[in-house]
């Protein structure tokens, strides 16, 4: 999938998830969908770590020589961030439009940068989906998948 697409798709998803989600009451956005389970806030808590964790990823990828980046403990991050707290339409808010940010981010990448091969990264243990350590991978293929953990989310959210 291109960037172009990618970014299209981010915009689309997003924009059906806000519209989703907005139905939402407060209530419902602080209870969790099982025992032992996020609740929607802290899914889209969840999804903005991932964006300002990827964004980052993004953004230096266009200036180095690998595909390497640090991790992040996301139950951690969502504890610690205590995302039920929130207000749901600031939460939902700031999902959305650091969303928005992203797909520009990806849309804007140059396609020599998105498209350049990298034998050594570690997305094998920093994507969503499966890859092996000693397979190619580009940064575009990376920002798709970026997507497609968004909307797998999205689905556990209510969005």
């Amino acid at each position: 999938m291109s960037t172009h697409a990618s970014a299209e798709r981010l915009r689309t998803s997003v924009e059906r998830g806000t519209r989703r989600l907005r139905a939402l009451s407060e209530d419902e956005a602080a209870r969790p969908r099982a025992p032992g389970k996020w609740s929607p806030k802290e899914v889209l808590g969840h999804l903005v770590d991932s964006a300002s964790n990827n964004h980052q990823r993004f953004v230096r990828a266009r200036f180095q020589d690998d595909l390497v980046f640090a991790g992040y403990e996301q139950d951690d991050w969502v504890a610690a961030e205590r995302w039920r707290e929130r207000p749901w339409n600031e939460v939902l808010e700031l999902w959305r439009l650091y969303n928005l940010h992203l797909a520009h981010v990806i849309e804007t990448t140059p396609t020599e940068l998105a498209e350049r091969v990298h034998t050594r990264h570690n997305l094998h243990e920093r994507a969503w989906r499966s890859i092996g350590a000693d397979e190619p991978a580009t940064l575009a293929w990376f920002m798709e998948d970026y997507v497609l953990h968004l909307e797998h989310h999205l689905v556990q959210a209510g969005g």
